[in-house]
C-alpha cells in the first residue's frame, strides 16, 4: 500500500475511483488524501508504525520482532503450564479468558493495603518485606470532576475508585532511547521465577514507548502556533492547505521555486514547530509507570465464539492511565479479531450552512441529528504479531470473532501495557510490599529462620493462623469481584456520559 501512494500513476486511479464513487468527493478533497497517505507512508518508512483514523491509533506489524515475539511466548509458557484447578478463568468469562497476570487481583486496597512512602522497594526486597509500612488511609472525601454543562445537565461524577487502585511497576528510562528497565515487581508476577520474563517485556516497552510518542503527540500539540484541523470546523474548507497557514509563519516561497519543493519545505517547517513528545527525553528523571497484562482467549469446538466486549476506557481517574497498547502475540485458528474505537465529537459545531442544508455534516462528522454526538472512529486489525497503541480519550471495544476450524481448538493471546501519565506519580509497586501470602509463605519457608527449621506440618499451622496480611487467594478473588462490580458501575455512567449530548444542528 505504502510503495501505491507514492507511484503516480496508482494513486491517480484511485483517485479517478473516489471521484466515480459516492462519497461526493471533489478533486481537492483527494489531492489531500492523497497528500496524507504520501505523508503517512513517509513516517512509516521512518519508523515502521503508521497512525490510523484519528491519528491518534497507531500500529506496527514489525517494532517487534520475530525473535523477540517467541522468547515471549516461551516466557508465558510457564504461566500457562499449571495444573487445570490452578488456572484462572477471568469471572463472567464461561471459562474463555483466561488470566495470567491481570492487575485486578492483588491490587491497592484503601484501608488494607501497606506502603512504605520513604522506601522505594526493587525487584530483590519486594517479598521480604511484605507488611511492612503503614496502611494506606481511605481516601477523605469524594473527589468529582466538574465538565462541560449543557441544558443543566454535568458530566459523569465520581470518577476516582475510593476503594482500589491497580498497581503499575517502574520502569527506568534513563539510559536513553531504546532502552527500558522494570525496577519494581510487577504485580502478580513473580520476579524470582520469572525473571527473564521481566527482561522480555522491559524489551517491548522500550519498543512501544516510540509508539506511544506518536499517539501522545496530537494530545499535547493543542496550542502549536501552526496547529490544523482535518475538519475546520467554521466553514467547510478542510485544513491543513498550506496556503491557510498565517503568511507570516515559517519559510516563504522562493522566486521559482517548484510548488512541490515549496510544500515539502513547509512541511517539514511544520514538523520542526510541532510539540513533540519524547518519553525517553521527557522524563528520562523521574522514569514511567506501566501496568502490565497478561491474559488468553480460549476457544473450542464446545464454545467455538468469543462474543466480544463492552465499551470501555481503561482504568479509573485515580489510576491515571494515558495511553494504552496491546501486543498481539500469538493468534491459532481464529476469524478475523478486530478492536473497534469511537469518541465523543463536539455537540455543537460552529458551522455555516445554508438553512436545511446540513446533510453533508452528518456525513462529515459520523453523526446524526438530534442522535447522541458519539463518533465511531473505526477498527484494527489485530492480527498476530501487530503492536497497537491509542490514547485513553478513546472507548474501545473487542469485537466478536470464533473459532475458524471449528473442529479444534483455537486462541489469541496478548500482552496489554497501560501507560500512567508520566507527569503524575501514582502509588506504585515501588512502595506497596508484596501481598501475595503465597510469595510472603514461600519465601518465608525458603529462609534461615527459625519458622523455616521447624517441620512442615507445623510451618502450615503457623501459615493458618495469620489472619490480615499477606492476602491470601481466595480473599483476593474476593476482592477482585467487588472491583470489578464497581468497575461495571463506572463503565455504565462512562457511556450515560458519553451520550448524553446530542449532535444538534440548529435551523438558522
Amino acid at each position: 500500500m505504502e510503495q501505491g501512494v507514492l507511484d503516480n500513476q496508482i494513486s491517480a486511479k484511485w483517485g479517478t475511483e473516489a471521484i466515480a464513487g459516492d462519497m461526493q468527493m471533489s478533486q481537492k478533497m483527494i489531492d489531500w488524501c492523497l497528500a496524507e497517505l504520501r505523508y503517512k507512508a513517509k513516517i512509516f518508512s521512518q519508523t515502521g508504525a503508521v497512525s490510523v483514523y484519528t491519528g491518534d491509533v497507531v500500529k506496527s506489524d514489525t517494532v517487534i520482532s520475530p525473535a523477540l515475539q517467541e522468547a515471549l511466548k516461551n516466557g508465558v509458557a510457564a504461566l500457562e503450564s499449571v495444573p487445570e484447578h490452578c488456572k484462572d478463568w477471568h469471572p463472567g468469562s464461561d471459562e474463555k479468558v483466561l488470566d495470567l497476570v491481570h492487575p485486578s487481583l492483588f491490587p491497592l486496597i484503601y484501608g488494607r493495603s501497606r506502603i512504605l512512602p520513604e522506601t522505594r522497594l526493587g525487584l530483590e526486597d519486594c517479598i521480604s518485606l511484605s507488611g511492612a509500612g503503614v496502611i494506606v488511609p481511605m481516601p477523605l472525601h469524594e473527589e468529582e470532576v466538574p465538565g462541560l454543562r449543557y441544558w443543566r445537565r454535568a458530566t459523569i461524577s465520581a470518577p476516582f475508585s475510593k476503594n482500589f487502585q491497580w498497581l503499575p511497576c517502574d520502569v527506568d528510562i534513563s539510559a536513553g532511547e531504546g532502552a527500558a528497565r522494570i525496577t519494581s515487581y510487577i504485580n502478580n508476577l513473580h520476579p524470582e521465577h520469572h525473571s527473564d520474563l521481566y527482561g522480555i517485556i522491559e524489551k517491548i516497552i522500550a519498543r512501544t514507548i516510540p509508539l506511544w510518542n506518536m499517539t501522545l503527540t496530537p494530545l499535547k500539540s493543542a496550542d502549536v502556533k501552526v496547529w490544523y484541523q482535518r475538519i475546520a470546523y467554521k466553514f467547510c474548507d478542510y485544513d491543513p492547505d498550506p496556503e491557510s497557514w498565517p503568511e507570516t509563519e515559517g519559510p516563504q516561497k522562493q522566486e521559482d521555486e517548484d510548488e512541490d519543493a515549496f510544500l515539502e519545505r513547509r512541511a517539514d517547517w511544520y514538523e520542526e514547530q510541532r510539540n513533540v513528545v519524547n518519553i525517553w527525553k521527557d522524563y528520562a528523571e523521574t522514569g514511567i509507570q506501566v501496568v502490565i497484562k497478561l491474559a488468553n482467549i480460549h476457544l473450542t469446538p464446545e464454545k467455538p465464539e468469543y462474543e466480544g466486549g463492552s465499551w470501555h476506557v481503561e482504568g479509573q481517574l485515580n489510576e491515571h492511565i494515558c495511553a494504552s497498547a496491546i501486543y498481539y502475540y500469538d493468534s491459532e485458528n481464529i476469524t478475523s479479531s478486530r478492536l473497534a474505537f469511537r469518541q465523543q465529537s463536539n455537540t455543537r459545531p460552529r458551522v455555516s450552512y445554508e438553512q436545511d442544508h446540513h446533510d453533508w455534516l452528518e456525513a462529515v462528522f459520523g453523526c446524526s441529528q438530534n442522535e447522541p454526538g458519539v463518533q465511531d472512529v473505526g477498527t484494527v486489525d489485530t492480527r498476530e504479531g501487530r503492536l497497537l497503541t491509542w490514547p485513553n480519550v478513546l472507548q474501545h471495544q473487542v469485537q466478536p470473532f470464533a473459532l475458524a476450524d471449528r473442529t479444534r481448538p483455537g486462541h489469541r493471546k496478548i500482552l496489554a501495557l497501560f501507560l500512567v501519565d508520566p507527569s503524575i506519580r501514582v502509588i506504585s509497586t515501588a512502595n506497596i510490599p508484596c501481598q501475595q501470602r503465597e510469595w510472603w509463605s514461600e519465601a518465608v519457608r525458603g529462609g534461615d529462620s527459625l519458622l523455616a527449621r521447624l517441620p512442615k506440618e507445623l510451618q502450615d499451622l503457623v501459615f493458618e493462623q495469620v489472619e490480615e496480611f499477606p492476602i491470601g487467594l481466595e480473599e483476593a478473588k474476593e476482592v477482585r469481584a467487588r472491583l470489578m462490580d464497581e468497575r461495571r458501575v463506572f463503565v455504565r455512567l462512562n457511556n450515560e456520559a458519553f451520550h448524553q449530548y446530542e449532535f444538534s444542528l440548529c435551523e438558522h
